[in-house]
């Protein structure tokens, strides 16, 4: 069957689109994780054939973008990996009117957003990830969330149905949407930004650039935020009174630049980074009773 699968894959996206046992430490940025069993990287015609097939096999298919806020497990991923990313990353401005393809960096979306003189997306330029994890996260920074900017999604239905939706339709919250809950794909948004002074625009972003930089332990491998922030509380606060900034496991370690930052420092494993992890949640609830939610959605086999 697994010949079958390969070369099933491979007439669907074409051969140099298909990898077997690829690392998935290549594909996050935790930098971790062990081989997925088959990689694909579908463009926007193939994406449909991929996921129908996987359906109608009983195969498992695991959708990512970036990588930016998943682990995965040191013991790979069974089934397919769909990476939806430069194959879809298309991006597309009229009048104040962004539309982007899935895969489209937060980054590039923004920069491209600013030549245009439209404000608004400021808040995504540092933000490692792409545009589709964005939505499903409702990510944001600075006081700035996608639900703030964000009109319309396009996406795929499980059963494979192509459907326009009007983002209230998305229930976008704090770091959530019903996205997951729905299964559904996303395959472009739409963005609705203002005109604004191109000046302006590239300070702000050059201010939130400098103040991630030196706030933030950009310098290694992490998943950005560790845990969301609990109501009332502010998760890296938190950790860090808790006796737990520089505390390490193995290669993972609790940033001492940003306590709410586990990190990479460089031959973690992912079983290293989910008992920091752990540990941390449990520490912060024996002091403070304060129950710290994973911001980081775990994949593959521990």
């Amino acid at each position: 069957m697994s010949a079958c699968i390969y070369e099933e894959l491979c007439r669907i996206v074409g051969e140099r689109f298909v990898l077997c046992g690829e690392p998935m430490s290549r594909h996050t940025t935790f930098r971790v994780g062990g081989p997925a069993e088959y990689f694909v990287a579908p463009d926007r015609e193939s994406l449909p054939g991929v996921t129908a097939f996987c359906k109608a096999n009983d195969i498992p298919c695991l959708i990512i973008g970036n990588g930016s806020n998943l682990l995965c497990g040191d013991g790979g991923v069974e089934g397919v990996v769909v990476e939806i990313g430069k194959r879809m990353s298309d991006i597309q401005i009229n009048s104040t009117r962004v539309t982007a393809e899935a895969g489209a960096l937060l980054s590039a979306i923004a920069a491209k957003a600013a030549a245009a003189g439209l404000t608004g997306f400021e808040f995504a330029a540092g933000i490692p990830g792409s545009i589709g994890g964005a939505a499903v996260m409702n990510a944001g920074a600075y006081g700035g969330e996608m639900r703030d900017v964000l009109t319309e999604a396009e996406v795929l239905t499980e059963d494979g149905e192509l459907r326009k939706l009007p983002a209230d339709d998305l229930q976008l919250s704090y770091r959530h949407s019903v996205i997951p809950e729905k299964k559904y794909t996303v395959l472009r948004l739409s963005l609705e930004l203002r005109r604004g002074v191109q000046d302006d625009i590239y300070a702000y972003m050059a201010e939130l650039k400098e103040k991630r930089v030196s706030k933030q332990p950009l310098e290694y491998p992490s998943a950005g935020s560790t845990f969301k922030r609990p109501e009332g509380y502010f998760a890296g606060k938190l950790i860090e009174d808790a006796g737990l900034k520089g505390f390490s496991r193995g290669g993972a370690q609790v940033s001492e630049k940003h306590s709410g930052f586990v990190i990479n420092t460089g031959h973690a494993t992912a079983e290293d980074i989910r008992m920091l992890m752990t540990h941390v949640q449990h520490t912060v609830r024996e002091k403070y009773g304060v129950v710290l939610e994973p911001e980081v959605k775990f994949i593959g086999n521990f």
